[in-house]
């Protein structure tokens, strides 16, 4: 991602932030569809709009965007540290770069944090998706789609902790569910099983790793081995509850609105700041928002 660079910090500290920037491992350019938004807000109408191919028959029949639409306004971030005058001067350990990196990582990994809150709350009635109910619904209606649901329920012995067979089977039973969806003119949304990945809790790691690598998976061959890759999202706190998302769609399952890229700017010794305290501030800021995209392309399972 480009960062913009003002030239107001020393050449060490820039050179700092920039580096670990760029090095964080992120997701959400996998799990989003970007937007380069152009203004403070963006609507949009095209979601689940696009007809199927037709026999030309007595020429073309142009259809209009659907009536189902949601704007996203997009927000503006920040975070700044204030570091006394003495400690840069005194700094001999490296102190101060060590907390430029990590305010570098908070940055980065700010869009996949946006993605965690809107799965955690996806079943909410405030976190809608564009027909107008959650996100994560057992009531997604479009069109001529008749009633979906996208928010399921998977039996096992300790629902915090579940086995690699009962994660197995849980996948196997999203993956159908999800290539069963269809758009509101009533045909497939799901064309392949490509593209998919388990986003799931730290706690849930190994198992789901096993569940979709291991060749043999009690003791039967795991015809899933290699069906999807595994994201572990260290904010999501229900051990029992995963997610299953199809990431190579033209719209995936999130929407990333790309308004104004990171800023990092800096207020030193010449500044107020510096003057009058003697204290030096180092900040990133950014405008964009994360949003939903197709609903379709995401799956919510809970062992129960």
């Amino acid at each position: 991602m480009a960062v913009i660079n003002t030239g107001l910090l020393t050449k060490g500290l820039r050179s700092e932030f920039f580096s670990r920037f760029n090095a964080a491992t992120t997701h959400f350019q996998d799990l989003c569809t970007r937007i380069q938004s152009k203004s403070d807000s963006e609507t949009y109408k095209w979601l689940g709009s696009v007809p199927r191919m037709r026999e030309w028959g007595a020429g073309r029949i142009a259809r209009g965007l659907r009536t189902e639409s949601y704007s996203v306004e997009n927000l503006k971030y920040e975070s700044t540290i204030e570091v006394d005058r003495d400690e840069i001067s005194d700094d001999k350990t490296g102190q101060i770069r060590i907390r430029i990196g990590e305010l570098a990582d908070r940055a980065a990994t700010h869009k996949d944090y946006l993605i965690s809150q809107l799965l955690i709350h996806g079943e909410e009635p405030d976190y809608e998706s564009y027909d107008g109910v959650s996100f994560f619904s057992d009531s997604h209606t479009s069109g001529d789609s008749s009633a979906q649901d996208n928010k399921l329920t998977f039996a096992a012995i300790d629902a915090a902790d579940p086995t690699t067979f009962e994660f197995k089977n849980a996948l196997k039973q999203a993956i159908g569910v999800m290539m069963g969806f269809n758009d509101d003119q009533g045909a497939p949304m799901c064309i392949s099983a490509t593209g998919l990945v388990c986003v799931i809790p730290t706690t849930m790691y190994l198992t789901a790793l096993e569940a979709v690598n291991a060749t043999i998976v009690g003791d039967t061959t795991n015809v899933l081995a290699g069906a999807a890759r595994v994201v572990a999202f260290p904010w999501l706190s229900d051990a029992s509850k995963w997610y299953l998302l199809k990431t190579d769609g033209v719209v995936r399952p999130f929407i990333f609105q790309d308004r104004e890229p990171a800023e990092f700017t800096s207020l030193t010794e010449n500044s107020d700041e510096g003057f009058r305290r003697e204290k030096y501030l180092f900040g990133v800021r950014a405008r964009y928002r994360i949003t939903y995209g197709y609903w379709q392309n995401a799956i919510r399972t809970d062992f129960t």
